[in-house]
């Protein structure tokens, strides 16, 4: 397997991982203030994976039809799993992303698979543009904004305006949506026409 292909794959390796670490206190009680500490790291030297596959492919000369479809396979994997995690809290009742938001956001993602898939089979492999490109930026950043909120949770400090801040991850999960559904429909307009042929 090429670097940049390794890189990518450790996205779909270190996403059950921090699964894993995030609903242990959840499922047993315990290390509720330890297990989250731990996860983060994964998360993000993950999350920078993303940035490392690209850069050693062009480095390397490793840009392939395969990686452009693989890349965002990896992405999905990792987005969808840390978006799970962040509709649940050791706190009972506590959210930080509505389940709408999650199943509006795995529809499109799922959806834009299977128009790749669809192009790769019509000999087009669809690279990310710079719309797909802001909204993974958005996912990254709400993404970590919801795990900061759990993790004033879970080390006891949470402030006397926590309501204000987790309606600025319910903000910040609109504008995902947003910027997902505005991304699939700038694809579905350069590409769509695959859909077409078949």
């Amino acid at each position: 397997m090429k670097l940049s292909n390794k890189f990518t794959f450790s996205r779909i390796i270190f996403a059950p991982i921090f699964f894993v670490l995030y609903f242990l206190p959840i499922w047993t009680g315990c290390g509720t203030k330890v297990s989250l500490l731990i996860a983060v790291p994964f998360l993000i030297f993950a999350e920078f994976t993303d940035y490392l596959d690209g850069h050693y492919a062009r480095k390397h000369n490793e840009v392939s039809d395969f990686g452009k479809l693989f890349d965002p396979f990896a992405d999905v994997v990792l987005h969808l799993t840390s978006f799970v995690c962040l509709m649940h809290s050791v706190k009972s009742g506590l959210s930080y992303m509505p389940v709408y938001f999650f199943v509006l956001i795995m529809l499109r993602e799922f959806s834009q698979n299977f128009l790749r898939m669809v192009a790769a089979k019509q000999g087009t492999a669809i690279a990310a543009r710079k719309g797909g490109k802001f909204k993974t930026v958005m996912y990254i950043v709400a993404e970590f904004y919801g795990i900061f909120l759990e993790l004033l949770v879970r080390l006891n400090v949470v402030p006397e305006c926590f309501n204000i801040l987790q309606g600025c991850a319910f903000a910040l999960f609109t504008i995902c949506v947003i910027l997902s559904y505005a991304s699939f429909i700038d694809y579905l307009v350069h590409f769509g026409k695959i859909l077409k042929d078949i």
